[in-house]
């Protein structure tokens, strides 16, 4: 079952990335903002590796008789 905090933590993660790109790109930093962006897709990418491993699983374990 998916966890509620997950959720929260992923939109977190997402509006603190919003908030420094922002920054970052109104203070002429456009190189660091989009390095920014790519660290943060990639931390929430691993947030939900584990679920995507656990659905795997299930799947596989579903089509095996």
């Amino acid at each position: 079952m998916l966890d509620i905090t997950l959720l929260f933590k992923i939109g977190a993660a997402g509006l603190l990335i919003v908030i420094l790109e922002r920054v970052l790109k109104s203070s002429g930093k456009d190189d660091v903002a989009t390095l920014t962006n790519i660290a943060g897709v990639v931390i929430i990418l691993l947030m939900i590796v584990n679920l995507i491993a656990k659905l795997f699983d299930s799947i596989k374990t579903m089509f095996m008789f």
